[in-house]
């Protein structure tokens, strides 16, 4: 028998326990033994979870415990939770858990303190998708090119409502604060830096890259309007959040930013909540995963079944996917040299030698503009809907600056790649 110990009995700590009771039968024949979950850490005794298990909580009720074989860790935050599996691993007991900021920040310490201890972490990452299992292991005989994906379901449900509905930024955020997909303070999702800890884990498995939230481009949604959405179906084009982890010769890039997609390509068809990923790789060619990237139940999925693998073979893969380096002298590409087309939408006082002054400045700064259209937003001012061949970032952030401090545009430009 394997006993489990919950550290964080909230939403997803309770589908854990649920599930492990609810679906025993079969997930004692496909682990080849009983488990059950021991104990749970919960900061609040009084609240009745209705689980019947033992709750405490103390932290090292569970982490002292000899009889406990698997700690899950579904406290969230980074630091504390940090401490505490530490304290898991050198005790010898397996670790499974759906902590993104953690691995985000310290996945190479805590794969280096397990080695042969079994440390899973499927759910940490598009819920119940089993994206890390299929690159670590379905996808492993492969040269991984690209990872694309819609990581963030709040994000891709606002922008869903924002096309279809034509609903406005700042509704469709109360909107999904109001039906919980959103926090108080959204900025974790609509800034970009929840699909960031994803795609940073994923990175790594990929291409053995240790980068941090703070080495990368991360953007969000928030400047993101229905003026870009119309520009946006006009040309044929999804606007998405996506992660976008690419090998570029010895330089990888990882970036999360808002995108024009073009509507054809499968990613831009995920709508709604929904999560989706798409991986090539050398062999293989495009696989693309879909499914639930948030939920109780979706996330405990994940959870549960990491511990019916350790419960199968008592130790995991490398937690990273390889014991020795991926690829040698693979390096991080600078943000300022990424690659890529562009769109912006500048908003400029409607009068005469305007848009010869703005074009020229895009030729000073090697910019080759693809299309224009100019659309009237007031009585005296009009938006510049631009798009341009494949520009250098730092040509286009420079251009930026040049273009926002003349006298007749009257806001910051607006800027979104494209895919």
């Amino acid at each position: 028998m394997i006993k489990v110990g919950i550290i964080g009995v909230g939403t997803v700590g309770t589908s854990v326990a649920q599930i492990l009771k609810d679906n025993a039968d079969v997930i004692s024949a496909r682990a080849g033994t009983d488990i059950v979950v021991k104990s749970g850490v919960v900061k609040n005794l009084n609240k009745d979870r209705g689980l019947g298990i033992v709750l405490t909580d103390n932290v090292d009720d569970i982490l002292n415990d000899s009889k406990i074989d698997i700690v899950v860790e579904l406290m969230g935050g980074v630091d504390e939770p940090f401490e505490v599996v530490k304290k898991a691993l050198k005790s010898g007991k397996a670790v499974v858990t759906a902590n993104k900021a953690l691995l985000a920040y310290h996945r190479y310490e805590l794969a280096e303190l397990a080695k042969d201890i079994a440390f899973e972490y499927e759910a940490s990452v598009a819920g119940g998708i089993p994206i890390i299992n299929a690159l670590r292991d379905g996808l492993s005989a492969n040269h991984i090119e690209s990872i694309m994906g819609i990581m963030n379901g709040t994000c891709n449900y606002m922008m869903t409502k924002m096309t279809n509905e034509g609903v406005a930024y700042d509704t469709i955020l109360k909107e999904s604060q109001e039906l919980g997909y959103a926090e108080a303070d959204p900025s974790f999702d609509v800034g970009g830096y929840d699909a960031a800890h994803k795609l940073l884990i994923l990175a790594s498995i990929a291409y053995g890259i240790d980068a941090k939230p703070e080495d990368i481009l991360i953007e969000g949604i928030e400047n993101v309007t229905q003026d870009d959405i119309a520009f946006a179906k006009e040309f044929g084009y999804a606007i998405k959040l996506l992660g976008i982890a690419k090998k570029d010769g010895n330089e990888v890039e990882l970036r999360v930013h808002a995108c024009l997609i073009k509507q054809e390509e499968m990613i831009a068809k995920i709508d709604g909540v929904m999560n989706g990923i798409s991986v090539i790789g050398d062999k293989v060619g495009e696989t693309l995963y879909y499914g639930p990237g948030a939920g109780g139940d979706a996330t405990a999925s994940a959870v549960v079944a990491n511990i019916i693998d350790i419960a199968r073979s008592g130790k995991s893969t490398p937690m990273l996917g390889f014991d020795k380096p991926m690829e040698a002298n693979l390096t991080l590409k600078p943000t300022a040299d990424i690659k890529s087309k562009y769109y912006l939408r500048v908003n400029v006082s409607d009068k005469a030698g305007v848009l010869a002054k703005i074009t020229k400045i895009f030729e000073d700064n090697n910019i080759s503009v693809e299309t224009m259209l100019q659309r009237p937003s007031s009585e005296d001012s009009a938006n510049l809907l631009i798009s341009t061949h494949t520009a250098i970032e730092s040509d286009i952030q420079n251009m930026i600056k040049e273009i926002e401090v003349l006298d007749f545009v009257n806001s910051t430009p607006v800027m979104i790649r494209i895919v």
